[in-house]
Parts: structure tokens; sequence; C-alpha cells
């Protein structure tokens, strides 16, 4: 326990699945964790009982003003961020070809899955070079190694947050700061629970486990990933899924 005390964290899309997990898991190791999700009242009810640990922001991450107003905000209250682990993400329009894909669902898919990374490790990344030391992750899938076929949106934004991963990791190597990503299959979530049942038995079909992923399992990998003892491994996506991707 406390393996994280006295770190500055900041996760997004943690109202709700993974990113609440996360943020559950790193304030009960002692962190002190930024929680950013457009839906306060979500926020409110999951997080009540840290009291000052947890620092609440309902905002709309696609929108970059707000975002860097709440990076200023966390680093003139606490003068620093260790953590970033970006966990905010939408599926879109599930189960439809490419040719009937709305470019309005997939400007919002990629608003949400893409650029509100990018916006927000923008500018955190600053604060993280003056202090030598930074964890970095996003949360990618397998759909966007693989393509799951139904699911161009989603698939294209996660692997542009590969294609991130890739790049960040390399540009802040001799930095002290590692970023990363992690790669699930399918994780049973309130994201996986509203998809169309024949979307999700296609992608468990495709993973040798023959199951769901569970949200310890992403826990447990991602704590590692954001430790200090994860010094030598960046730009790199973590996989987690049950065989499914070996590369």
């Amino acid at each position: 326990m406390n393996e994280f005390k006295e770190q500055i964290a900041i996760v997004t899309g943690a109202a709700s699945g993974i990113g609440s997990a996360l943020a559950h898991k790193l304030l009960k190791e002692g962190a002190i964790v930024a929680l950013l999700d457009i839906n306060g009242a979500a926020l409110k009810t999951e997080f009540k009982s840290y009291a000052a640990k947890a620092k609440l922001f309902p905002i709309d991450i696609t929108k970059q003003v707000l975002v860097n107003k709440a990076i200023e905000a966390i680093v003139a209250e606490f003068g620093k961020v260790d953590i970033l682990i970006n966990c905010a993400g939408i599926t879109g329009a599930t189960n439809v070809f490419s040719h009937d894909v709305s470019s309005e669902d997939l400007h919002k898919v990629f608003e949400l899955n893409f650029m509100s990374s990018f916006y927000i490790t923008k500018a955190v990344l600053p604060h993280m070079m003056k202090l030598r030391y930074g964890r970095i992750l996003h949360l990618a899938s397998v759909a966007g190694k693989e393509g799951n076929a139904g699911m161009l949106a989603y698939s294209a934004s996660k692997a542009a947050v590969i294609g991130m991963t890739k790049v960040q990791g390399k540009e802040y190597a001799e930095t002290g700061i590692t970023v990363n990503a992690l790669a699930p299959a399918v994780i049973r979530t309130a994201l996986v629970d509203a998809m169309p049942l024949n979307q999700v038995k296609y992608m468990i079909d495709k993973i040798p486990m023959k199951r769901c992923g569970t949200l310890e399992e992403a826990v447990n990998l991602s704590m590692y990933i954001v430790s200090k003892e994860n010094s030598f491994t960046t730009g790199f996506t973590f996989d987690l899924t049950g065989g499914r991707a070996t590369y």
C-alpha cells in the first residue's frame, strides 16, 4: 500500500469503467488524483469518500481551453504532475460498414479518443519535463492494432493513439518520462455492455481465452506501467487481450 504516496495523478474518463477503477486504485495507494470527466454527478458519487485527495474536474476534455485551465489549476495547487492516464473514450456507432459511417460520428469519436488525449498530454508534458520525471499511459485498444470490422471510427482513433504513443515515447526518452499505451481486447465495462451483442460476440470469439478481461486485470497491469519500477519501457503498447495479439 501507499506505493504512490505524495504523487499527483490525473485520470480522464474517471467517472466510469477502467478510468474509475484506476482512479480508485491510485487513491487507495496514496496518490492525490485529479479526476476529469464530463459527468460531474457520477464523479461526485464515485469519489465522495476520498475528500481532499480526489480533485474533481467535471469538464468537456475535447475543449482545449478547458483542459489547459484544469492543468494550470492542478499545477498551481500541487506544483507538479507525476502521472497522467488518458482513459476517456467512446466507441461511436458500431456494427456499421465503412461506407455507412457518418462524418459526424467519426469526428466525435476522434475528438474524445484521440484529440483529448493529445490536448492533455501537451499541457502536462512541460511540467513533467521540469520535474524530469513522469509516467503517461494512453488507453488504446487491440482494435487499434488489428481493426474491428464494423468499428471504423473506434479502430482508427485507437490506431492514432498507438501512433502518438510511439512518437512521444521516442521524443521524451531522455527526460525521465515514459509514455506507453495499453491495448485491451474486451474488458467488461458499461461501454461494452452498451454495444450490440453480435459485435461483442465477434470480439470475444477472436480471444483464445474466450472471455472478457476484468477491470482488476486492467488495473494491475496499468499500475505497473505508471509505477517508478517501469523505468526502461517507453513508446510501447502493452497487450491485454487473452492471447489475441501476441506481437
